[in-house]
């Protein structure tokens, strides 16, 4: 492992993931060497949800950077805005909505890291 890990916004290509977000890879120990997490920045554009999912294995934690949105976690639904920090443990269903006209940012860390193989979506 290197002394220094670094990525640059500029060079790292977005990709729509399985629950239908833009995802840009800040950070993952498959590309970039770390060893036990992933940094992900996603976007959820305007008048757009994501599918609701989740993971058997991975916590997440996504901190809202821009806009304003909801957030289905479990039974709850939660209004959430820039600033917003929430976690989700293994296991528990989740999904975000955006009703509005701007889109909705936030990072997403994810321990263990981001996998395909451990996102179950849960509607079509």
């Amino acid at each position: 492992m290197t002394a220094h890990m670094k990525t640059t916004y500029p060079a790292i290509t977005p990709f729509v993931t399985k629950d239908g977000s833009i995802i840009r890879e800040l950070m993952h120990p498959q590309v970039h060497g770390n060893r036990a997490q992933s940094l992900a920045e996603a976007i959820v554009p305007a008048r757009s949800a994501t599918l609701a999912h989740r993971h058997q294995l991975s916590e997440e934690i996504y901190h809202f950077t821009a806009g304003q949105g909801h957030m289905r976690l479990g039974d709850d639904e939660l209004v959430v805005n820039a600033g917003d920090t929430v976690c989700i443990p293994p296991g528990i269903p989740h999904a975000l909505i955006n009703p509005y006209d701007s889109e909705l940012r936030l990072l997403c860390c994810s321990s263990p890291a981001y996998a395909h193989d451990d996102t179950e979506i849960l509607q079509s």
